[in-house]
């Protein structure tokens, strides 16, 4: 059943926008009685039939409605440098959003090679994501932070940093926490966090972490972050 992202849904009727509409006319080529699924971003999935049709917007009727649809016991905020190859970053939020995740924070840090990214586009990704894989939950996506301004005040059950600096004794996420909780994982950028955001993160109670023997790059170590704390959760 194909699925549709309505935010603003509230009523057992709802028109699709224009642009969703013309998706569902011109390349899915539903057609009034079909059925469909649209999820709201925050837990309700709903089963809706095609009930009208216009030049420029499709109507649709609400026949079941589940709340807090596959809602995860656990939640997962990853702060991650964006790559120069904004590609990368992509990859990374819809794999993420496909495997499980709640929060994502653009982390602009001393070494890091991009420091704008367009978060219109970005959260375009992450929708796309979210209808594939039929989620009910959109993924939030922050506005990118410095370093500094982000480490202070953050709340989480654990809160970790990966880093690749072997003169400090790491462990793994499943040796650091526990399931059900919340969590708040630090990605740097290709060259790694400095020596200072390093200590900036311990002194703020972030736990030092390792992802493996291997250097892995920043949208591969997020993503491998992302997996260990569902894989913990499962």
């Amino acid at each position: 059943m194909h699925v549709f992202y309505t935010p603003d849904i509230s009523h057992s009727e709802y028109i699709l926008n224009e642009e969703e509409s013309r998706h569902c006319m011109k390349v899915l080529r539903l057609v009034i009685g079909d059925l469909v699924h649209l999820i709201d971003g925050r837990g309700g999935l709903y089963e809706a039939e095609i009930v009208g049709e216009s030049k420029k917007n499709v109507t649709l009727r609400v026949l079941k409605t589940t709340a807090e649809y596959q809602k995860r016991n656990h939640s997962l905020h990853i702060a991650v440098a964006p790559t120069k190859n904004i590609d990368r970053l992509e990859w990374f939020l819809e794999k993420a959003t496909e495997i499980g995740i709640d929060q994502i924070t653009p982390l602009i840090c001393d070494r890091s090679e991009r420091r704008i990214v367009k978060e219109d586009r970005l959260n375009k990704v992450i929708t796309s994501a979210v209808k594939q894989s039929l989620q009910a939950y959109h993924p939030v996506l922050n506005e990118a932070v410095s370093f500094a301004s982000f480490i202070g005040g953050q709340s989480a059950d654990y809160k970790m940093i990966a880093h690749c600096m072997d003169d400090e004794p790491r462990r793994f996420i499943s040796q650091i926490s526990s399931p059900g909780k919340s969590y708040l994982v630090l990605i740097g950028p290709e060259g790694d966090f400095t020596p200072g955001e390093i200590q900036l993160a311990l002194q703020n109670d972030f736990k030092p972490l390792t992802l493996g023997n291997t250097r892995l790059r920043t949208e591969t170590a997020a993503l491998a972050a992302c997996f260990e704390v569902n894989y913990l959760n499962r």
